[in-house]
């Protein structure tokens, strides 16, 4: 086929992840949904009966969500590596390849997570993130396969790029479960949880699996923006000139260490931990949305 071809076939493949995914979340959204019941049973105080939930009644369309989200990422990576074939390069030249290879990272982040913990439960928030950034992607930032700029010329633009953006992913992923526990918090301090929100895990199974991602996935982070300085000096004969995405870059760095040394030498969790995790995935989100497009400097060319 030729690379036109190719472009064509990595569209269809994106938008057939965008229908997968988008019946991975109405699935998701019944399990939450038809999983509530209302026993007929003898009124409780205040003559009200007590909701539960039986996820027995909806463990099959579960595992049917689950299904749809690997056939979603699966499609989508196809379609990721079709972009890279139709351009004759890695895919990652431009803010719309950014962003469908970001949503597949987000996505794999999930998928590789759920292998070891019960997070079948963000299934739905994961689907509708993906769901967002594709659209967009398709709507707002699309551009046509075209070669790279000579700056992006370089064995680095993998090393660096896939690091970060892998990177990107857990960070999100770790991001979502902040903002979780910070709901269910809230819940929790004007009462009991809502029936739905029942099955999701504790507080704290909640505050270290954030913490774990982010610990695991921090060094790697450390590595892409090494690489990136690295990479500088080879096409601008300087590791480090404070442009405006490598100053954000490292701000980033600094927000996830902060987070960590909170952690570990502070002691901070909880409430407070949550809100430096969602800080730091902010001034990545800033980053990559913001600078990316509006920003100034020598990384112009990825924007859009």
């Amino acid at each position: 086929m030729t690379h036109s071809s190719w472009a064509y076939v990595s569209n269809y493949l994106i938008y057939s992840a965008m229908t997968v995914y988008t019946l991975a979340f109405f699935a998701h959204a019944y399990e939450t949904a038809w999983a509530v019941r209302s026993p007929a049973a003898e009124p409780t105080q205040g003559n009200l009966l007590t909701k539960t939930l039986d996820y027995s009644r909806t463990e099959k369309v579960a595992r049917i969500a689950t299904a749809f989200m690997i056939l979603g990422f699966l499609l989508l990576f196809a379609g990721v590596v079709a972009r890279g074939i139709s351009a004759g390069r890695v895919p990652w030249g431009n803010m719309y390849e950014f962003s469908i290879t970001g949503a597949l990272a987000f996505c794999g982040a999930y998928l590789a997570a759920l292998r070891k913990y019960d997070l079948r439960w963000l299934g739905l928030l994961v689907s509708i993130a993906v769901l967002l950034t594709l659209g967009t992607a398709i709507t707002v930032l699309y551009r046509p396969s075209a070669p790279l700029v000579p700056a992006l010329k370089s064995t680095w633009l993998v090393i660096h790029v896939s690091a970060a953006i892998i990177s990107g992913g857990v960070f999100l992923l770790a991001n979502t479960i902040a903002a979780a526990y910070l709901y269910l918090d809230s819940m929790e301090q004007k009462g009991e949880r809502k029936a739905w929100a029942k099955r999701l895990p504790s507080l704290e199974v909640l505050d270290q699996l954030s913490y774990r991602l982010i610990a695991f996935v921090f060094p790697l982070w450390t590595f892409a923006v090494i690489a990136g300085a690295i990479w500088a000096e080879h096409a601008w004969g300087r590791y480090w000139g404070w442009d405006p995405k490598e100053t954000w870059a490292f701000i980033t760095w600094v927000a996830y260490a902060a987070y960590l040394h909170a952690r570990v030498t502070v002691g901070w969790r909880g409430r407070k931990a949550a809100w430096l995790c969602l800080f730091a995935g902010s001034t990545f989100l800033f980053n990559y949305v913001y600078v990316n497009i509006w920003g100034t400097g020598k990384h112009t060319y990825s924007g859009l």
